[in-house]
């Protein structure tokens, strides 16, 4: 009896994760969907019990989770990983491959250069499609698009002030300003940058020459 190879698809839009996991099933014979969703979780808890060969990732899940840590705690529980997405920030991709992952994969990529991915991938073989290269050849860090007020709220807060001194500063409550705070995070979450800490706040509005 030919052994199942588990597949797991991560991808929040239900029309694409569909056809996605029909096309799978339907072209490998032995093909397992051991789990179809979008939730990083609820697949790696799957993962430690079942195990599983290769998970098909969309870097944007909808939930604003980070990209980059999806991809890195896929292939920390030993998980291959082929990247299927609309998503090409190049610095998200640069560093998902850079922990390993397999393949990085359009969503407009012909189904053929699709299977030919996941092929590869299962085969535990790196995967240049043109997508990645255009990816790789793309531009330095992409700027992130923050509003007067969400930019300036970043300023006080990541210089070291507390949210209460940075709403007093701003003239605002502090409900507000820790609103813009989270728009900040979202925003930059989204594009792939981790920043779960104030550390991290730093580093980006240093890195954008909003401190010194």
């Amino acid at each position: 009896m030919e052994k199942r190879v588990k597949f797991i698809v991560l991808e929040d839009h239900p029309v694409v994760r569909s056809a996605l996991v029909k096309s799978l099933v339907l072209t490998l014979d032995n093909a397992e969907i051991l789990y179809e969703g979008s939730s990083v979780t609820e697949a790696l808890m799957l993962v430690e019990r079942e195990g599983a060969q290769c998970a098909l990732v969309d870097l944007d899940l909808g939930d604003g989770t980070n990209p980059i840590r999806n991809v890195g705690a896929l292939i920390d529980a030993g998980v291959p990983v082929m990247i299927l997405s609309a998503v090409t920030n190049p610095q998200v991709v640069r560093e998902c491959m850079r922990l390993g992952a397999f393949a990085f994969v359009s969503k407009q990529s012909t189904e053929e250069t699709i299977l030919a991915a996941i092929q590869s991938t299962l085969q535990h073989e790196p995967f240049m499609s043109v997508s990645l290269a255009i990816a790789l050849a793309g531009e330095k860090d992409p700027e992130v698009s923050l509003s007067t007020q969400e930019r300036l709220a970043l300023t006080y807060y990541a210089s070291g002030m507390k949210m209460d001194t940075v709403a007093r500063r701003m003239e605002i409550s502090r409900t507000t300003a820790q609103e813009y705070i989270k728009r900040v995070r979202a925003k930059y979450t989204k594009a792939g940058y981790a920043v779960s800490t104030k550390t991290d706040l730093y580093k980006v509005a240093r890195s954008r020459g909003l401190i010194d």
